[in-house]
């Protein structure tokens, strides 16, 4: 089997396209969910298509639109337009149950979709979880500068921590996002396994906000693991491995249930 899927187009109502690969296998597959401003070909993405590969397991991943091989503006993004691009991936896309990998944002789109969906979700893995993070995390580091200038324009250019080039912040991102925040409300309706992967030395992401996930699960099987020295990508070797063992274990679980 290659480790190359071709690259296809999920055609939303809209007429914005989704960027997607599929590795047909055995369920219960496997659904990536990346982060803010990423792709589906970044490390941990590809490294999983190695794994599914490997393990006959289906695998999924795909980029929100205004991302990566997508359609549409990024600027003109916001959560719950992301989130109904991952849940158009997870209804039509997908088939039984997936145990959803999240990466930053993305886990926060997993932790939503197990809202929704929970009858099609077989666990989660939540590696450097940002729930909530325009309105708790990005906002509040601001500077007045930047602040003032996101007000006025409605737009503000953030230097990008991974590439060359900035990448607009918009005023309507930071707003409608609270309607989707996660942390402020009752818990997410889900029962199955939980796993959430955490550096302490996340640069981005503090550990504090990742330790008040889990009481937003209605779960009792979750499981936080904080890695000593590991940032925020977690895409070292090791955190790759650790990945692949995460992720051996729900889907055993889920296979075995």
């Amino acid at each position: 089997m290659t480790l190359q899927q071709d690259v296809l187009f999920l055609e939303l109502p809209d007429g914005v396209r989704l960027a997607y690969r599929h590795r047909p296998g055995r369920g219960p597959g496997v659904l990536f969910c990346c982060g803010f401003h990423s792709d589906m070909n970044g490390n941990k993405a590809t490294y999983l298509d190695a794994y599914a590969a490997a393990r006959g397991v289906a695998y999924t991943r795909f980029d929100y639109q205004g991302h990566g091989a997508s359609t549409g503006r990024f600027a003109d993004g916001t959560i719950g337009v992301w989130f109904g691009d991952a849940l158009a991936i997870l209804d039509r896309v997908t088939e039984g149950p997936q145990v959803i990998v999240g990466s930053s944002m993305g886990a926060w789109m997993a932790l939503l979709l197990a809202g929704v969906r929970p009858e099609r979700v077989a666990g989660l893995l939540l590696l450097a979880p940002a729930p909530d993070f325009p309105t708790k995390l990005m906002l509040p580091a601001m500077s007045e500068e930047s602040r003032a200038v996101l007000y006025r324009d409605g737009v503000w250019d953030r230097p990008s921590e991974y590439a060359d080039e900035d990448y607009p912040i918009t005023l309507a991102l930071i707003e409608e996002s609270a309607r989707h925040n996660l942390l402020d409300g009752g818990p997410v309706p889900f029962d199955g396994p939980v796993r959430i992967v955490h550096g302490d030395s996340d640069e981005v992401v503090p550990l504090d906000h990742v330790l008040k996930i889990p009481a937003q699960i209605r779960s009792t099987d979750v499981v936080t693991e904080v890695i000593k020295g590991g940032d925020h990508r977690l895409s070292t070797d090791a955190d790759l491995q650790r990945l692949s063992v995460a992720v051996d274990g729900l889907v055993g679980e889920a296979g075995s249930a």
